[in-house]
């Protein structure tokens, strides 16, 4: 059963007009982070989002929350358009669909304790009275001890932090986490225990994940299904197992022979080659094509669409029969 649909989502942000541009009288720039993204997350799994730096996943992730407001598109949210929500409505959203953060140092205000952090969410909707005990055991559900409730973040370390991060986010008891790029920051070690807590948590508590990284090595041991972004677009889509291991989209193959192969004792790496355009100025066509080693005539001028495939595979590229 479908928990979240997003249809046509997008996000163009218009920058300031440089001096040059205002004595030619030229338009403001407009950067279009998110264009057109449709996806839908099913009850009780995790869809797996990925994608360079700068493809615009932490974007979308912040639509899909409306803590940015869309250019176009919706988000429907367990059968409730959030997009069109009042602020009543969207508060009581809000306690359904919260978020993880991708840096456990910033995303804590260091003059507030543990215990206050984690229990903001529960003032915020009401639910003051009873904050302490809720935060005690919230604590302990994240493996902290209840006894560091008075403590403030700059007295834990990065891996505690993150799991004060998602105490906060469950606190709640949500039906949708976002979880933000939330071991990126941490060492490997580190990174291991917190992705095998999201797991515990989400089957004891009955999550459903959005879960975003640029590491494919991650993503393809955490989430069930897979959504690979490019430049501000979803080029495939399907069931993990089936997208790693027969990618249909030339990025997504890049994607995978990015990763480090251990050869003898060293790991040699297989860049992807050129960098990401710029979504001020994204290529015509297929944005790809311009690091593409398959691109033909066509990939220049025409916008491929996502198209299906066998075993649930959905890829926009003009090589998809």
């Amino acid at each position: 059963m479908t928990l979240l649909r997003v249809d046509a989502l997008a996000k163009r942000f218009a920058l300031k007009r440089g001096p040059l541009d205002a004595l030619l009288r030229r338009p403001s720039p407009t950067l279009t982070a998110v264009d057109g993204v449709s996806l839908h997350v099913d009850r009780g799994e995790t869809l797996g989002l990925i994608g360079e730096s700068g493809c615009g996943k932490s974007t979308l992730a912040r639509l899909i929350l409306r803590l940015h407001e869309p250019s176009a598109g919706r988000v429907i949210f367990d059968g409730t358009d959030a997009t069109a929500a009042d602020p009543a409505a969207l508060l009581a959203l809000r306690r359904r669909m919260q978020i993880v953060f991708q840096d456990p140092y910033a995303s804590l205000n260091p003059r507030k304790t543990v215990g206050e952090i984690v229990g903001l969410p529960l003032q915020v909707h009401g639910f003051g009275r009873d904050a302490r005990g809720r935060v005690v055991a919230m604590l302990e559900a994240v493996g902290l001890n209840s006894g560091l409730i008075d403590r403030y973040p700059h007295q834990f370390s990065g891996g505690q932090r993150q799991r004060i991060g998602i105490a906060r986010a469950l606190v709640l008891n949500p039906d949708f986490v976002v979880c933000d790029e939330p071991v990126s920051a941490l060492d490997v070690s580190i990174q291991a225990q917190i992705i095998a807590l999201l797991a515990q948590l989400k089957r004891e508590l009955g999550l459903t994940y959005l879960f975003i990284s640029h590491d494919i090595a991650v993503i393809g041991h955490v989430s069930d299904r897979l959504a690979v972004m490019y430049l501000g677009a979803i080029v495939e889509t399907g069931p993990t197992r089936e997208v790693l291991a027969r990618p249909r989209h030339p990025y997504t193959a890049a994607l995978l022979e990015a990763v480090p192969k251990v050869e003898g004792r060293r790991a040699a790496r297989v860049p992807l080659a050129g960098d990401l355009p710029s979504p001020l100025d994204p290529p015509a066509g297929c944005r790809f094509h311009p690091r593409c080693p398959l691109v033909m005539e066509r990939c220049r001028t025409e916008v491929p669409v996502l198209r299906p495939t066998a075993a649930g595979v959905s890829a926009a590229c003009h090589l998809v029969p």
